[in-house]
Order: structure tokens, then sequence, then C-alpha cells
């Protein structure tokens, strides 16, 4: 990703009365479909490669259904001696490991009804070479599945943008480098967000936070599992994928309901 795509943005950039809308999120291989939710809600999607890598993280794996129950699919990574790496460092340690995984998704998924549409073109982007990074992997499997559900949001990596902060203070000078005025977060990010919303307020952004519920969908072995890999909607669902992905999304949730929901939520425990 270049500044071509930056300019775009800009160029891109709502009319007056309408808002900018972005989402900020790591890049996760072979993500779920709440994932591809929030990027359907935005006018740009910012992908945070130049933050330190996490080892068994959704950065280097995920799930698929199987009669057992979900399986993770892990993709190995260099990480002796490499504490702290940044994200977009990381390497992928044997470039063989997807046919692995293609071996585990076709037993997996090769009855299901769309199985044989999309199989040998997944197969095709999850193929590497002994220089990949794991950042290009998983950012070349999101755009591919941004292309098949018909997603057109626009990628920018956060180390192009070149901002600096911490924590919140960087998510607010990622929204004004690019104009945005509301910022929408997945609820994983809510406790430390929850505590420094007023650094958004103060620069006129205005947060709220993703409230995605998964639908069910026809799905290979019952009963229906929810949390898998987003190709296990694709492999059964096919061209229906976005109307299902969307028909799981609700109304964002403002910082209150979020707050109140977490209150409840301790003394339920």
């Amino acid at each position: 990703m270049d500044f071509k795509g930056l300019r775009r943005v800009l160029y891109l950039r709502p009319r007056r009365g309408d808002e900018m809308k972005i989402a900020i999120c790591q890049p996760t291989y072979l993500p779920w479909i709440g994932y591809f939710d929030l990027i359907d809600q935005v006018e740009a999607f910012v992908v945070l490669d130049d933050v330190q890598f996490e080892k068994q993280s959704w950065q280097q794996r995920n799930r698929i259904k199987t009669p057992l129950g979900l399986q993770w699919l892990t993709v190995p990574v260099m990480f002796r001696g490499r504490l702290g790496q940044l994200i977009k460092d990381v390497e992928v340690r044997d470039f063989n490991f997807w046919r692995n995984h293609c071996r585990a998704i076709e037993l997996n998924y090769r009855r299901a009804l769309f199985f044989d549409a999309y199989f040998e073109k997944l197969a095709s982007q999850l193929v590497c070479s002994n220089t990949t990074l794991m950042a290009n992997l998983n950012i070349r499997l999101m755009e591919w599945f941004m292309s098949i559900f018909g997603i057109k949001t626009l990628l920018i990596l956060s180390s192009s943008l070149a901002q600096t902060g911490r924590r919140t203070e960087r998510l607010v000078n990622i929204c004004k480098s690019l104009g945005a005025d509301q910022y929408i977060s997945p609820l994983g990010s809510a406790a430390y967000l929850l505590e420094e919303r007023e650094m958004m307020a103060d620069h006129g952004i205005d947060l709220v936070f993703q409230n995605y519920q998964h639908p069910e969908y026809r799905q290979q072995f019952t009963p229906f599992i929810p949390y898998a890999s987003a190709l296990d909607l694709l492999f059964n669902e096919g061209e229906q994928s976005l109307e299902v992905i969307k028909s799981g999304r609700r109304a964002p949730l403002l910082p209150a309901e979020v707050a109140a929901q977490l209150i409840k939520h301790a003394y339920t425990e």
C-alpha cells in the first residue's frame, strides 16, 4: 500500500454533512465474518501493521469448522530472538505450511455447496515464498475475500501514515490524518477506549462500537458453530455471503451503552 491509496481516501471524503467513518484493526489470518462487517461499514479501513506482534494471536491463526468442532490453522512464523518485532516485520517460517492448511480445508469443506467455486482460488492466495511476510499474506487474503464479497472499502497500512502516539492518542492521530469524523471500534478495545474517550471527543471524533450479532447460515456438520473463519461462510453460501454478513449488523453502540454492559457483566460474574 502506498500514498496513492491515502490520496484517494482524501479525495473520496464524503460531502459536507456526511461522516467520514474509519476503523483500525490489526491484520488477521483468515478473519471471521465480523471483521468484514466492520470493514464494510467504513470508508477507509486502516490495517494496524506497525504495532508489536503477539505470538499465537489472531494475527497468525484462525479456525475452520470440522465434524469435531473448530480446528485451528496456524501459520508458523519467525519469533525466536525477535522479541518486540512489529507485525509488518514478521516472517513466515515454513513457506510450505499452506499445503497442510489446504489439505485441512479440503478435507472439511469438499462437500460444501460452493467449495469447487472458490477452493483453487483460495489455495493460490495461500501459496508463500521463502521471503513472505505474515502481514503481506494476511492483507492479500483480506483483499481476496473483499473482492469475492463485493466490499469496496479502501485498505491503508498504518505504517504508511507515520503517526505516533500510544493507544488512543495514536488512533486519534490516524483519524485526524484521514479527516475522519467517526471511529468505529471493535468491542475488544472497549476497556481502554472508554477510559480515554475524552481524547477523541476533544478532537471532534465520534466514538462508537461495532455491534455484531453472529448470524446462522448453512454449515457443514451440525450443530451450527459461530466464529469460524469467513471461508466457512464463503464455501457454504457463496455469492450470498455479503448478505449473510450484513444480516448480523446492528446499530453501533455508544460508549455509555458499552460501559453499562461492562458494569452489568462485572456484577453477574
